[in-house]
């Protein structure tokens, strides 16, 4: 496993990390789930990133993981869904923090996000100053944004966080080109989300209700002439561009994560292969939010 500092911090982060999202799924049973994450951390990987609204996520990672606590590196993202609290609150802020040490079973966290918040509400304050107030208390390290377009743009200038998570890959470069330049220029850190698309080439006709909808018309006019393991170039394109310290990817099936490894374990595109990449890009194309 290729392990990177994130950003100027003292953390090292695997170059691939785990989305914990899909573990969330209340039909996956706790067997599968118990298997699945002990794996993840067997096989060197030592990021995993979960959040507040991954439904069974948080609960599942205290209940398999929490004895071996030691061993990896926990995100979590808050601001929303706790009952009695207004979301996007000075108070949920210091609730969903509390909240989120009880179900993962752990003293502290290495990483909390604002989960997607807009620019008004990181411009109010509040919820910026609950933050970093529970960041001082302890509970834990590092204070982060994630998001995307004016929002993020906004966070990485306020000074106020240490890392950023944002949508990078083929089909969304926009923070790629505009805003990850500027958080290594602050020393930030950089976890870069949805690195596969959702997979677009999965689909022969526009998905609908899908997520991965509209990362499919951008792959499609990209018309990138790629007969190669689709998967495999999507990664490595991700996980290898500047300034990315970790890339996360969710996964329920232990062979898929084995393969992952295997595919960053060949290192980057060739040179002229990210070129086409990058030129076939259409620079009106914000990320998605």
């Amino acid at each position: 496993m290729i392990y990177r500092k994130l950003g100027n911090t003292e953390l090292k982060v695997s170059a691939l990390g785990f989305g914990a999202g899909e573990i969330g799924d209340y039909g996956l049973p706790d067997s599968q789930v118990d298997k699945l994450l002990n794996t993840v951390l067997d096989l060197g990987i030592n990021l995993i990133d979960t959040a507040r609204g991954y439904y069974a996520s948080e609960e599942r990672i205290g209940k398999f993981i929490s004895h071996r606590r030691k061993e990896f590196i926990l995100s979590t993202k808050v601001g929303y869904r706790i009952a009695g609290y207004n979301d996007w609150s000075y108070e949920i802020i210091l609730a969903g923090i509390d909240e989120a040490l009880r179900i993962m079973k752990t003293d502290y966290i290495d990483i909390v996000h604002l989960h997607s918040c807009p620019t008004e509400t990181l411009q109010r304050g509040d919820v910026v100053d609950a933050l970093l107030e529970a960041k001082a208390k302890g509970k834990f390290r590092l204070a982060a944004y994630s998001g995307e377009n004016e929002a993020l743009k906004f966070a990485i200038r306020s000074g106020k966080f240490d890392s950023i998570m944002t949508s990078v890959n083929i089909c969304d470069q926009h923070s790629l080109r505009n805003y990850i330049p500027l958080a290594k220029e602050n020393h930030l850190g950089v976890i870069a989300k949805r690195p596969i698309a959702n997979a677009p080439w999965r689909f022969s006709e526009r998905p609908f209700g899908n997520y991965a909808e509209e990362y499919w018309l951008r792959w499609k006019e990209m018309n990138l002439p790629f007969n190669e393991d689709l998967l495999e170039i999507f990664l490595r394109f991700t996980v290898f561009e500047e300034g990315i310290d970790s890339a996360i990817v969710g996964t329920t099936n232990i062979n898929h994560l084995k393969k992952n490894i295997e595919i960053i374990k060949k290192g980057p595109l060739d040179q002229n292969r990210i070129k086409q990449i990058k030129s076939s890009y259409n620079e009106n194309w914000f990320s998605l939010t």
